[in-house]
């Protein structure tokens, strides 16, 4: 009898009932998470927060400001701006007409009541504006959508006329996310469709890893969902769309590994209940460990000033808990009813390629890379490090300082048309002013102030006394609304502090803008005689603070991302040196990768900038992810290396891994890739940053430099751990390596390598 032959001896020791019953409860239990996931797709829309200011930190000058403004006008609203313009100059009819859509504006459900003003003329005659305050609490898109009915009808003819404002940019950014349900995932599931087709050359096995995938992702659905119904955390529609392509992109790559060592387990066993369990002993490390890895690294987000950060790590880690468990529960259940069937038409064999020492393969792609790096490991670690490092130079040329909200929507918006039209004819900031609570005691004093900064072009006070709710402030005071000798009202107090807006002369959400929030912010200080400080909100200043805390959560999150993935890889590798070698292979890689990024958007794309929130999901994504590959290769390094040493062990783990990693590098690219079909700026260049990073990983990275570095140091790289110490001599001079290029290998990867294998086993096929 052959030592080496297959044996097949747990379905011996496990009664056949259990072996049918585990797998059909698994599935059982995951299809009714997915249909009660899937109804909570309906809701989805209910739960997502667009408004920026909901996400700043409580502690911030313009949060507490916002806390204060509803006091003052008794409502919280959202400016809408009307603004029509003829060249020219506006006729009698026009005017006519403008105030008949104010009139219509006021009775529209969620207009706030007093909430539409007069129609303001600009000096030059050419245009005029009205006011429309929406209420918060209604739903902006569909009354700004009112409103721009309305207006519709009554441009023309020369009239030009668009709402803008912040509820106007709401309203705009919430239509680039309308397909965000439908459009984003249809892109996504038919990419990585077409990818399995491919890979697999199989007509079942892409549905079954979907089918897996898209389970994980109801499930993660139903859980956001109702964590934000009970108010546990707020959803918007970046952190939505982050979900889906996470989710279905880490559940397709887990699934990747799972059916990778299937596939090897069914040349060894020819009862799938023995395969099954066999391919969980060689895939689950490797699987909680790179789902762990980003998880942990997702987790530091908790530690973000800015709450749209904070709850990307949980609504995250969510998915990818829901991505593992699928992965390692409901697919093989699955893959163990579909057996060989799953593959066909090319059906693994039992009995072939189980030999020991079937390691590396003859031909094939991955056996020339390894002869390729076990000849000159060093040239071709040095010559991909400046490879990377050419690529990073591109780094300096980021510019993630921030852009304006009119920037945030790709392609046509009529928000950042009228806020063009606005800023021809009247202040930029005009209907968005800088917000100012001051103690009333020092009211004179604080105007003073404000009216010397450069920057504003105009204040006034929140008063009752006044139809349009303000009166004007100058240097000599308030001024009273009406003819010479009318007296001047008071303004409205509430708890001893009065509210000034700062009409300033550029647009909200210009660099210059905020540079007269800062302005204003620095002379302020101090002026107030009470304990009470002189606080600066509004729009500009929520955009402000928001760009300061994105700037802090990046410096904070990104050493603690490395920290703990470096503290997981250790643990997990069992040693120092070669977690240390990963890690900055990893980031080498995200700095080549926003290197071309920072090049592509400035001189293909012509963006305006970044946020500075781009950055560090680009890092947190790429860093985590690219972990998730040298996890998949190094484990296996390590196994092999206990057996054949570490040089054998870096050529044998790069050829049984290539296949199955490029394939779920691919697969990941593509997914993070179709975020770019919605057109948000940020969510665009997030897709481009990761998708391009993610295949310089899986290609140049995983590929050559980290199996060149290791396969240079040999064992040093499991310092200080047994392996380092005791483990095999076999295969540490390169010379014994080369001669042992020649064996074969099933490699571990879904791509159809083995034509030969047309013919099923049918006698194994049968056995549970």
């Amino acid at each position: 009898m052959n030592e080496n032959a297959p044996a097949s001896t747990r379905s011996g020791r496990v009664p056949t009932w259990l072996r049918v019953l585990l797998p059909t409860v698994l599935i059982l239990v995951w299809f009714a998470a997915f249909g009660a996931g899937g109804a909570s797709f309906g809701t989805l829309s209910d739960v997502v927060e667009n408004d920026q200011a909901q996400f700043l930190p409580s502690s911030s000058e313009s949060a507490e400001v916002q806390a204060l403004q509803s006091e003052f006008r008794g409502d919280d609203a959202i400016p809408a701006i009307v603004v029509y313009a003829r060249d020219g100059g506006l006729t009698e009819g026009d005017l006519a007409a403008i105030s008949d859509d104010a009139e219509a504006f006021a009775s529209i459900d969620g207009v706030l009541p007093d909430g539409v003003s007069p129609a303001v003329e600009s000096d030059d005659g050419e245009a005029a504006e009205v006011f429309v305050q929406v209420d918060t609490g209604a739903e902006v898109k569909e009354v700004v959508g009112e409103v721009r009915e309305r207006v519709a009808e009554t441009s023309g003819s020369g009239l030009e006329a668009a709402v803008t404002g912040p509820a106007g940019f709401t309203t705009d950014l919430s239509a680039a996310f309308a397909g965000i349900d439908g459009l984003l995932l249809l892109v996504a599931f038919g990419a990585v469709f077409l990818i399995l087709v491919i890979v697999y050359r199989s007509p079942l096995l892409p549905f079954i890893v979907l089918g897996t995938s898209l389970t994980a992702l109801c499930a993660s659905v139903l859980v956001v969902v109702s964590l934000a119904q009970a108010d546990v955390l707020v959803l918007n529609g970046q952190t939505q769309g982050i979900l889906f392509i996470l989710v279905i992109g880490a559940a397709t790559d887990y699934s990747l590994l799972y059916i990778a060592r299937y596939r090897e387990a069914l040349h060894q066993h020819d009862r799938k209940w023995d395969a099954t369990w066999a391919a969980l002993r060689g895939s689950w490390e490797p699987i909680l460990a790179s789902g762990g890895t980003v998880i942990a690294g997702l987790l530091m987000l908790l530690a973000s000033d800015l709450t749209s950060n904070k709850l990307l790590g949980p609504v995250s880690a969510i998915g990818i808990a829901f991505a593992l468990l699928t992965s390692l529960t409901l697919l093989p259940a699955l893959m163990f009813w579909a057996g060989r069937a799953a593959f066909w038409p090319v059906r693994p064999k039992f009995g072939a390629h189980v030999e020991a020492d079937d390691v590396v393969a003859r031909k094939g792609i991955w056996p020339k890379v390894a002869r390729l790096v076990a000849r000159r490991p060093r040239v071709t670690w040095i010559v991909s490090t400046l490879l990377l490092a050419v690529m990073a130079l591109g780094v300096t040329q980021l510019k993630a300082d921030g852009v304006p909200s009119s920037e945030f929507v790709l392609g046509h918006s009529e928000a950042r048309d009228g806020q063009a039209l606005l800023s021809e004819h009247f202040p930029g900031g005009s209907g968005t002013p800088a917000v100012i609570i001051a103690p009333e005691a020092d009211l004179d004093a604080v105007a003073e102030v404000v009216l010397a900064t450069a920057g504003v072009d105009s204040l006034s006070v929140v008063s009752e006394d006044s139809p349009s709710g303000s009166l004007p402030v100058t240097e000599d005071g308030i001024q009273p609304l009406g003819p010479p000798g009318t007296p001047a009202g008071e303004p409205t107090v509430v708890d001893g502090l009065v509210q000034l807006d700062a009409t300033l002369a550029d647009a909200s959400d210009s660099d210059a803008a905020e540079a007269t929030v800062v302005a204003l912010r620095e002379g302020l200080e101090g002026v107030s005689t009470t304990d009470q400080p002189v606080l600066v909100g509004g729009v500009t200043a929520v955009a402000l603070d928001t760009k300061v805390a994105s700037i802090h959560d990046r410096n904070l999150i990104i050493p603690l991302v490395l920290g703990v993935i470096l503290l997981i890889l250790m643990l997990l590798l069992r040693a120092v040196v070669a977690p240390l070698l990963l890690i900055g292979t990893v980031v080498l890689s995200f700095a080549a990768a926003l290197g071309v990024s920072a090049i592509v958007f400035n001189d293909v794309f012509g963006f305006a900038g970044a946020d500075p929130v781009v950055p560090l999901f680009g890092f947190v994504f790429l860093v985590a992810l690219g972990v998730d590959y040298n996890i998949f290769l190094m484990t296996r390094v390590r196994e092999e290396s206990m057996k054949h040493g570490t040089r054998q062990g870096v050529l044998r783990g790069l050829v049984v891994t290539g296949g199955v990693i490029t394939s779920a590098g691919l697969v990941l690219a593509a997914t993070f890739a179709a975020l770019g079909v919605l057109p948000i700026l940020f969510l665009a260049q997030l897709a481009f940053i990761v998708a391009f990073g993610v295949l310089l990983d899986t290609f140049l990275v995983r590929s050559l430099l980290v199996p060149a570095l290791a396969y240079d140091l040999g064992r040093v790289i499991w310092w200080p751990s047994k392996l380092w110490r005791a483990g095999p001599d076999v295969g540490e001079r390169r010379a014994d390596v080369a001669a042992g290029l020649d064996a074969d290998v099933e490699p571990e990867s879904g791509a159809a390598v083995h034509h030969a294998e047309h013919r099923a086993d049918d006698r194994a096929e049968h056995r549970v």
